[in-house]
């Protein structure tokens, strides 16, 4: 049977065979179907495969999300000029290797010297002769840059540049905060710094210091998004949402007064070398800082400098501010009604139990007032009225003033001091500024009591914050009266001593005297504190000044500190006065002439007309013009656009390409300092007054960065 079985299986036909393998297949095929259908229905119950959302892969694939990127808001002085922007600035370059084309086989490298040297000569400040032998010298380099004139190129010069259609100029885009101005009011403005934003590959510029960081939040705007979704056939289709630029902020500051502050502090820094030195300019109806400044400081476009001080001295140093403070001392005692202008006092060494209070003339000047005490800077005398006072008067008019808490000017880590006041030697040294400690800014809110009639103001810095998006202002600056310490009689009396100050035989202030105005003011000499001691020598005192102008209703208040410079024989009064006298005289002037309504005119934008019509115009509007170059075309000009001017003030003009020295006989060092701005040129000057002889001689061709010297007499 088994062979039976065997015979007939082996007889099996092929058709036979077809259709049990179709059998098998088909059930196959359904198996798998059903598995598919298993794995299908899973995924679309699920929605998820290998560890993949599917919706929102599918989302991803039809949609597209962007993010729009707030500009962060500009900074601007109070004229509206700008100190800090957001912008993309450019380097150019321009290649030399004469292998480089693109791929349409367009030149890709210089071609023709002269030509790319005309327009980089018509648009940068660069001459055309140092522009050819830059490129003549990089033959045989793949490519060349044209050192600091060729960097931080504006949109619109590139633009210009672009528009010739020179072969081989090219340009490397960076987004960057901009400080236009370099070293200007730099602690007071700040910096900002690139941080990653979380979750993406982006960064976002943040305040780091100054009103960059105080007033972060209001720079920085919030972001945008778009999302665009697909449709197939149908298009696309938006959402989002709408970006919100940051805000616009404009500063007190005052262009004019800011940079010639800048460099004339400068000039004293380097004749002294002192470990520190603040100066500030304040308008005392108002209390707005018109111009500030430090040093050691830095500029805020390139980072020079910066190493050396991080700190706003103006909110961040405490210091014993020595003879200034007898300001507030005569203010208290006057206010209090313990000031006998009749009784006289000792001088020389006053001894309060076991200790002293020492004169800086140790032999004194014999039993004085103490009015003449006061102008002749007498610590005895101070100590004397303090006694007199009494320590718990005293220390109520110090609290008055203000003196042991914030300004709260919104600034990053202000300091607001401290006192020893428990014995009586330490009360009595508070009279003439040694054991108490202050900042700057609380000096300068003290003064402003004795300059307003004894209203108290609180300093400030921003005019106003306006919305980019909006158009609308957001807040604005102002007058504030913080409280009054003092009454109005006692301010005018405070007032008149401090004119003797300047103006009696035996006063310390002589070298603050201004032609055509009255000054007030008081110098300090403090001994500076290491700790636990005061330092010995003669380069160990800080040196200060308050100043106010005019004398009897001052519209202007004015306070330098100078720590530990390096005199070597010269006057502490008169290195502070090179800086006093010219940026007082300024602001004064400055405010007769916006007085004088019948004689002011607005300045008009010059920039960008040819160079004849520019005159023309600036003479139409009765303005002395000197003209920088002898280019065809006017691209800068000392007198910002819309500025209000007077009648004669003289406005300089730069042409483009070479620059030529004008003749600054008679100029004041306020105009130099506007002319060394414009130009780029690193000037030195000395003595005080007006041009007397100039290192390079008019006429001559001068360039960027050179170094000029006028002697002012």
């Amino acid at each position: 049977m088994n062979k039976n079985k065997q015979r007939m299986t082996s007889k099996r036909s092929p058709k036979q065979n077809r259709r049990i393998f179709g059998q098998w297949l088909f059930f196959g095929a359904i198996a798998v179907f059903g598995v598919l259908i298993i794995r299908f229905s899973y995924i679309a119950i699920v929605r998820h495969v290998n560890g993949v959302n599917l919706v929102e892969a599918t989302k991803k694939l039809y949609t597209e999300d962007q993010t729009i990127t707030a500009k962060r808001g500009t900074i601007y002085t109070a004229n509206g000029d700008p100190i800090a922007e957001d912008t993309s600035t450019y380097t150019v370059y321009a290649i030399m290797a004469k292998n480089q084309q693109s791929a349409s086989g367009k030149a890709l490298y210089v071609k023709n010297n002269a030509k790319a040297a005309r327009v980089l000569s018509k648009y940068l400040p660069i001459s055309y002769k140092k522009a050819l032998a830059t490129l003549q010298k990089g033959a045989g380099k793949f490519q060349i840059e044209f050192g600091t004139a060729g960097k931080n190129i504006s949109l619109t010069t590139k633009e210009k540049i672009d528009a010739q259609n020179v072969a081989g100029l090219h340009f490397i885009e960076s987004e960057a905060r901009l400080y236009p101005n370099g070293t200007f009011a730099s602690h007071l403005v700040g910096l900002t710094t690139s941080k990653s934003q979380k979750d993406t590959d982006q960064t976002r510029l943040t305040g780091s210091m100054g009103i960059e960081l105080a007033f972060n939040k209001q720079l920085s705007g919030t972001d945008g998004r778009k999302t665009i979704t697909k449709s197939g056939y149908q298009g696309s289709t938006e959402t989002g949402k709408k970006v919100k630029d940051g805000d616009n902020i404009y500063t007190t500051i005052d262009s004019k007064l800011q940079t010639l502050l800048e460099t004339k502090v400068s000039q004293v820094n380097a004749k002294v070398s002192p470990k520190s030195m603040t100066a500030t300019l304040m308008n005392a109806k108002t209390g707005a800082i018109l111009a500030t400044t430090q040093r050691p400081t830095f500029n805020a476009q390139t980072k020079t400098g910066l190493s050396k001080m991080w700190r706003n001295l103006l909110v961040e140093d405490t210091y014993e501010p020595g003879s200034t403070m007898k300001v507030f001392t005569m203010a208290a005692a006057i206010d209090s009604g313990k000031y006998n202008a009749n009784v006289t006092v000792p001088t020389g060494e006053y001894k309060i139990g076991n200790n002293t209070v020492p004169d800086w003339n140790t032999s004194g000047w014999g039993n004085i007032t103490y009015a003449k005490g006061f102008a002749l800077s007498s610590n005895t005398a101070m100590a004397h009225l303090e006694q007199a006072m009494g320590a718990k008067a005293w220390l109520k008019y110090i609290k008055r003033f203000g003196l042991r808490e914030s300004t709260n000017s919104g600034l990053d880590n202000e300091q607001s001091g401290s006192i020893q006041f428990t014995y009586p030697i330490e009360q009595a040294d508070t009279a003439f500024g040694q054991g108490i400690q202050v900042t700057a800014m609380q000096m300068l809110r003290g003064f402003t009591a004795i300059a307003n009639h004894g209203k108290m103001l609180q300093p400030y810095f921003i005019s106003k914050i306006t919305n980019p998006n909006t158009n609308k202002t957001v807040y604005t600056g102002k007058k504030k009266v913080v409280s009054q310490p003092i009454s109005s009689k006692t301010a005018s009396k405070v007032l008149d001593h401090m004119q003797d100050v300047v103006y009696k035989s035996y006063g310390t202030g002589s070298s603050y005297k201004i032609s055509g105005y009255r000054i007030a003011a008081k110098t300090g000499t403090a001994q500076v504190s290491n700790g636990s001691t005061y330092e010995q020598g003669d380069n160990t005192y800080l040196y200060s000044v308050v100043g106010m102008a005019p004398a009897k209703n001052p519209k202007y208040i004015m306070y330098i500190t100078m720590k530990q410079p390096t005199l070597n024989g010269s006057s502490a009064s008169d290195d502070m006065a090179e800086i006093f006298d010219t940026v007082m005289k300024r602001a004064l002037e400055e405010q007769k002439a916006s007085e004088t309504k019948a004689t002011t005119i607005k300045m008009k934008d010059l920039t960008s007309k040819s160079t004849s019509a520019a005159k023309k115009a600036a003479k139409k509007q009765g303005l002395d013009v000197v003209v920088v170059g002898k280019g065809s075309r006017v691209v800068k000009q000392s007198i910002s656009s819309g500025t209000v001017v007077s009648s004669g003030q003289r406005v300089i003009l730069v042409t483009n390409g070479q620059m030529y020295m004008p003749n600054l006989s008679g100029w004041s060092a306020s105009e130099v300092a506007d002319f060394a701005t414009l130009t780029g040129v690193k000037l030195t000057t000395s003595g005080t007054g007006y041009v007397k002889t100039q290192s390079v001689t008019a006429g001559n061709p001068i360039e960027a960065k050179q170094a000029i010297s006028v002697t002012l007499k």
